[in-house]
């Protein structure tokens, strides 16, 4: 198989391209990646030797276009994306740039070349949030995008759908609840926990802390992604017309406010770093995915909450911050 791996040198892309790589080293892959602020190309040092990177943006459709003849692409898998929402809140235009138009340039790619599969990677944020009580969201559940950045998720998704109906291509929708794990970029939740309290500074949490997220360890979410990859029936196809959204999550809700006591207790520091902040607008409250029909396949999380927290400290740890 070869394969087009786009944001391939990003936190959940580098893991999947090092898993990909040490289960199928024949396979070629190509990696495209802008290198922004949350790409980093050390992160894929183990294969670099053994793979092809390229330093582009997959809005440019020309460039993927020639990537995906020059090597003869059977799969893009498309890891590309803005998702910090705290950024998506105050400068919307990055996200609708990668994550609407760089959708679409990938779908005009598969438009001239019918035999490529283009396998998106999505977010649970595309459904909105839930209540306490409410049921995980399922598959075919209506979109409700609360920030600019789920919005422009949703938007990317709609285009897939729209582009499998019109015309026909070959492609699936993984959404997955959030992740955690080396490599993640310093903005996100985890990650500023860990470094603040390594600096034995505050702490900042949102509100009260009671906003609820389903964590899943990055290489969990990975060994997911290959099934699907894996699983001849996941990509779209005119006669089947079923199987091409998939949902992942460890069904494991958590607090925000307990997943930065755990870390505390996992580096040894006193909770009274913890420091709440003003929270941000439109903060969604809940999020929870039905991801039974991927575990009929088989998979289910390996690494539990605790175990990948302390993964993730231990990493983090390694880079002195």
């Amino acid at each position: 198989m070869n394969l087009l791996v786009t944001g391939g040198a990003g936190f959940i892309g580098s893991h999947f391209v090092l898993r990909h790589k040490k289960q199928f080293p024949d396979d070629l892959i190509v990696v495209v990646d802008r290198l922004t602020y949350a790409g980093n190309k050390k992160f894929l040092e183990p294969v670099l030797s053994t793979i092809r990177f390229v330093q582009e943006d997959i809005v440019d459709y020309e460039v993927m276009a020639e990537l995906v003849k020059k090597y003869a692409i059977d799969v893009i898998v498309n890891f590309a994306a803005e998702t910090h929402v705290d950024r998506s809140i105050k400068n919307s235009v990055p996200f609708i740039h990668t994550n609407i138009l760089g959708v679409q340039s990938l779908i005009e790619v598969c438009k001239t070349n019918p035999q490529v599969k283009l396998f998106h990677i999505s977010t649970d944020e595309v459904f909105g949030d839930l209540e306490d009580d409410d049921p995980p969201f399922k598959i075919g559940d209506a979109l409700n995008p609360s920030s600019p950045y789920a919005a422009s998720k949703a938007a990317g998704e709609m285009l897939l759908q729209a582009a499998m109906r019109t015309y026909k291509i070959k492609a699936c929708v993984s959404r997955c609840t959030n992740n955690y794990g080396p490599h993640q970029d310093d903005e996100k939740f985890i990650p500023t926990v860990i470094r603040s309290a390594m600096q034995n500074k505050p702490v900042p949490i949102y509100a009260q802390g009671k906003n609820k997220r389903d964590w899943l360890y990055v290489e969990d979410h990975c060994d997911a992604l290959e099934l699907i990859l894996q699983t001849p029936w996941a990509f779209w196809d005119d006669k089947l017309e079923s199987g091409h959204f998939f949902q992942i999550s460890a069904d494991d809700e958590q607090q925000n406010i307990d997943v930065a006591k755990m870390i505390l207790k996992v580096l040894g520091k006193p909770e009274s770093l913890l420091t709440f902040v003003a929270d941000r607008p439109g903060h969604d409250w809940r999020y929870a995915l039905d991801s039974s029909a991927l575990r009929k396949l088989g998979w289910k999380p390996k690494v539990s909450f605790e175990e990948g927290i302390k993964r993730t400290v231990e990493w983090f740890n390694s880079k002195k911050i």
